[in-house]
């Protein structure tokens, strides 16, 4: 069997998919919750500017993969309007069903589905917009998961990934501490489980960097990527068209 990164452990590739299964089935009912107390609000920026970046149409369609609770795909739904699509994807059922429940709470009905990114069960060429995000990091074949977003966007569409990344030098200790000291704790503290965050802080540093992501993606068949860093490299979103 091949091996793959779970955090810093070393596993089966097989194996991979159940254990992060796992993690997200039981910090789905304080996703939201966490995620504002772990980024002290800032991940509520992150995905305004990147809901601002794709800039969707009256009439456009858009897949949102591990969409998780709904953020994008709802910002993306009022973009679109009435005559266009968003598909709110997840692979973990857990998170989706989250998702979907908080989407209707707010008045939003849309097609929501199960859906591996390493085997997007759509026709190519397809969406004006694919988006990920917080999710790349998690799949066991990223260069395969990049390759079907390409396939399944239409020429000249658009793939955002918004992902943790690497931080400048400056900020790397103080980020680290935070990390596998307060985040864990705080993950205890809220979700009762203290070894998904430890997962998901040491997930991050497994994550490939900008210029390596970057490579990735035109690797899978993005003419043209572009990087915009933000709170000093903590997060990068990731712009690639398909040409």
């Amino acid at each position: 069997m091949s091996e793959t990164h779970f955090g810093f452990n070393k596993v089966d590739e097989a194996e991979k998919a159940g254990k992060v299964k796992g993690v997200f089935d039981s910090v789905a009912s304080k996703y939201d919750v966490m995620n504002d107390l772990m980024s002290m609000g800032m991940h509520r920026a992150w995905k305004a500017y990147t809901i601002a970046v794709a800039n969707l149409k009256p009439g456009d369609s858009a897949l949102d993969i591990a969409g998780g609770t709904g953020d994008l795909a709802r910002a993306f739904a009022r973009q679109v309007g009435p005559t266009g699509l968003v598909l709110h994807t997840d692979i973990n059922e857990a998170m989706l069903r989250t998702g979907r429940d908080r989407l209707l709470d707010q008045g939003l009905t849309l097609p929501t589905t199960l859906c591996d990114a390493e085997k997007l069960p759509f026709k190519a060429n397809t969406f004006d917009l694919v988006s990920v995000a917080f999710g790349l990091r998690n799949m066991t074949h990223k260069d395969q998961a990049l390759s079907e977003m390409n396939r399944v966007l239409k020429p000249g569409g658009r793939l955002l990934v918004l992902e943790f990344s690497k931080v400048a030098k400056p900020l790397q200790k103080p980020y680290d501490w935070y990390s596998f000291n307060i985040l864990p704790r705080l993950g205890q503290w809220v979700a009762g489980d203290a070894e998904s965050y430890r997962y998901l802080a040491e997930s991050i540093r497994m994550h490939p960097d900008q210029a390596t992501l970057k490579a990735m993606m035109k690797t899978a068949g993005f003419g043209h990527v572009d990087v915009h860093n933000m709170t000093g490299g903590l997060v990068a979103l990731h712009v690639g068209i398909k040409c």
